[in-house]
């Protein structure tokens, strides 16, 4: 199980080159406040003293850091690159035993006991440590700035030492609360929301550090662990600074998890003090002195206890751990394989040959332009009609609704009608129904179906410019590819559709027209209608006959009411002995005069209130009429025989205007979708491509049209990095044998 430790950091490495964290590798987070001792437990368990030191806060950058056991005999790690370096550098005086002892034994990893490597240096061996402390706060100065500041990026450092277990450790900044020098006010919250960002790794164990001589209760690492960590099954607790309890007090009960449990445990350790630093004490002799302080303090408990039992711990938890992460991160390496293998086929090869490569995406637009329009498209939208779809909603949901919701008679009144009929009869009384005025009410209703029909025009030209956007994800993805090329398909197929524009709404202004041009009364629908003319007139005949005062009543020299137009033929019923009291039309008196009820053919019409006639209409009506001084108080527009004429007439031409405009509305919502699909939707379809070859095909645009994207060049970059770095980590986490696991 030695081995899976190593593995993690070969995929630590890999992922390092191409900047992601995408993969949750295990790891052991090293957390605590400023100054609770988190560098000198790291600095034990590497055996060397090699981070920054100061007063303040000197972490200011995540340091990842690996610890790689290497033998003396181990091949693995250690070379002699450096000799081989020499002799390709051209010198002159190469002597392969001058090289062999100034290059491998000075500068060479063969005969090292331990050194360390830097990821942004290269190959660059450190084997004084010294020089690695320098370069650790070089390279946080160059990134977070000479003042207080912190940074979020990583350094990442490998030690290799014949004294280290395998281990991956992160150093992070310590928790402080108030800022001192340049540091920003948000200091607190930078840091804490970088702890978290690490923490929050369901792979990764947390190592709070708690200094002894602080209260448990309140250790702000304890606090952030349990946040993240509920359960406490990734947490492991370190208590340092145990030296500097107070007098009387130790910390037996913190050490067994009285005070505060902890599952993985609670480990003590012995920091080097501020003056051993200074009289630059070695960390050997600081591990003696500890085993020695445990011993003397802690007999009970100093085998579960110090820098060693810390470093053996780590070590196991830190394999068992892997052990258990390993598979889900198989499966996760492999399922990102396949998303970044399909992102970067998204994007497309460097394109060789412009001219066929251009030739080939004008071909698939048009095709995936067309197949929108059709409905064969593979990648069918779900969220929301498109295409032809759309096209077909607007012809038979909104322009059929719109053309059923306009009622015949809308905006014509009953006055309107009689006006009309009585306008178009002229000075002489209507007997019949005059075919002029039936034309001009049934032309004023047609005409309102021509707006309706426009804008059915412009919502499928607007639905055509639309499908542009939906026409398939691997068109749009060249579309983003090269943005001056989907910029120019654009403009030429706007300019398509306006170009056909005119003629389609011109075929349709035609088609309401051709309707205006000639009112077809012999229509095979309408004829029906039409028939019931003559026996509406013939009733209206009788009613006029049954209430003419020349056939009612005898006639009187001195009479004061206007006799009853006829055409002069004698249809008078026999004589009776009538009374000579003209009545009312309506009233009781003339329902008894009358022989029977007429018969009432029309559908019902609402009852419209009559316009009252000016005073001097009034005033005309009476003294031609000879009855000025016998007029009755009544709202009736005319004496009752003409207005029962007139309502006979009014509802005849109503009806009349309802049956020929239901014929004309069905032609009209018939006619006008195949006057759009002919001279809009089929002309683009059959005319599309032939149109961008003609404006886009030319050798000396293809240069220009497909100059790539600059970002999307990037992209292309780095998802065929992160492709490889993926690949290489599947190749390394396929290299495990079971064997290894146990």
């Amino acid at each position: 199980m030695e081995a899976l430790i190593p593995v993690i950091n070969k995929l630590q490495d890999v992922f390092n080159t191409v900047g992601a964290d995408a993969i949750q590798l295990p790891q052991i987070i090293v957390l605590g406040t400023q100054s609770s001792g988190k560098s000198s437990v790291i600095e034990s368990l590497v055996g060397r003293s090699f981070l920054p030191r100061g007063p303040g806060i000197v972490t200011r950058r995540p340091l990842i850091l690996q610890l790689v056991y290497s033998p003396k005999d181990s091949k693995e790690h250690r070379s002699a690159e450096e000799v081989y370096k020499r002799q390709d550098d051209g010198n002159d005086s190469w002597n392969p035993l001058v090289q062999l002892t100034q290059n491998i034994f000075s500068k060479g990893t063969v005969n090292l006991e331990e050194w360390g490597k830097f990821l942004h240096t290269k190959d660059k061996i450190y084997s004084d440590f010294e020089e690695i402390r320098k370069e650790i706060e070089r390279e946080t100065d160059r990134m977070a700035g000479s003042n207080k500041g912190i940074c979020p990026e990583a350094i990442n450092l490998k030690i290799y030492s014949t004294r280290v277990v395998n281990l991956t450790l992160v150093d992070l900044p310590g928790i402080t609360k108030v800022p001192i020098g340049d540091q920003p006010e948000d200091i607190e919250n930078q840091i804490r929301n970088l702890i978290v960002k690490y923490i929050a790794n369901p792979n990764s164990i947390i190592l709070a550090v708690t200094a002894a001589n602080t209260d448990m209760a309140t250790s702000e690492a304890i606090k952030l662990a349990k946040d993240v960590d509920p359960d406490g099954r990734r947490t492991l607790a370190v208590v340092t600074k145990l030296d500097l309890m107070d007098a009387g007090t130790d910390a037996i009960d913190i050490l067994c998890g009285r005070v505060i449990p902890v599952k993985l445990g609670i480990i003590g350790v012995v920091n080097r003090s501020q003056q051993d630093i200074i009289d630059k004490k070695s960390i050997t002799d600081a591990l003696k002195d500890e085993a020695t302080y445990l011993q003397r303090k802690y007999p009970t408990i100093a085998s579960r206890n110090g820098t060693p039992y810390l470093a053996k711990t780590l070590n196991r938890l830190l394999m068992h751990h892997i052990r258990d992460c390993l598979p889900e991160l198989k499966v996760r390496v492999n399922v990102m394989i396949s998303q970044f293998q399909s992102l970067l086929n998204s994007y497309g090869e460097d394109v060789s040959d412009k001219s066929q490569t251009l030739l080939q995406i004008i071909t698939k637009f048009a095709s995936a332009y067309c197949s929108t329009i059709e409905g064969t498209a593979r990648n069918i939208e779900t969220t929301e009609l498109c295409g032809g779809a759309r096209i077909c909603y607007i012809f038979h949901e909104t322009f059929g609704r719109t053309l059923d919701s306009i009622h015949p008679l809308v905006g014509l009144s009953r006055m309107d009608i009689l006006t009309a009929i009585r306008n178009a009869t002229g000075p002489r009384p209507a007997l019949f129904v005059p075919e002029v005025s039936f034309e001009l009410l049934v032309k004023r209703q047609i005409r309102r179906l021509e707006d309706p029909s426009q804008r059915c025009v412009e919502l499928v030209h607007e639905e055509m410019q639309r499908i542009v956007q939906h026409c398939g994800t691997e068109v749009q993805q060249e579309m983003q590819r090269f943005p001056r090329l989907h910029q120019r398909i654009v403009d030429v197929v706007t300019q398509l559709l306006r170009t056909r524009l005119p003629a389609t709404n011109s075929m349709v202004e035609n088609l309401v027209a051709i309707e205006l041009a000639y009112i077809n009364t012999k229509h095979p629908d309408f004829h029906r209608e039409a028939a019931l003319v003559s026996g509406l007139l013939k009733s209206t005949d009788g009613i006029v006959e049954d209430h003419s005062p020349m056939f009612r009543q005898k006639p009187r020299p001195a009479s004061t009411h206007v006799p009853a137009i006829t055409d002069g033929q004698d249809r008078s019923p026999p004589q009776n002995n009538f009374d000579s009291a003209p009545q009312v039309n309506g009233s009781p008196e003339n329902k008894a005069l009358t022989p029977q009820k007429p018969v009432n053919l029309l559908p019902e019409v609402p009852s419209q209130t009559s316009r009252k006639l000016s005073d001097r209409e009034q005033h005309d009506c009476d003294v031609i009429g000879g009855r000025e001084h016998v007029y009755q108080k009544s709202n009736k527009v005319v004496d009752g025989i003409c207005m029962m004429q007139l309502n006979h007439m009014g509802d005849l031409v109503e009806r009349l205007i309802k049956s020929y405009f239901y014929i004309v509305r069905k032609s009209i919502k018939d006619s006008v979708p195949k006057a759009v699909m002919h001279f809009l939707v089929n002309y683009v379809k059959d005319n599309l491509q032939s149109e961008l070859v003609t404006h886009l095909y030319k050798s000396d645009q293809a240069e220009s049209l497909l100059n790539e994207s600059e970002h999307i060049a990037q992209r292309r970059r780095e998802a065929a990095d992160m492709l490889k770095a993926l690949q290489r980590a599947g190749q390394i986490i396929s290299e495990i044998r079971e064997t290894h696991m146990w």
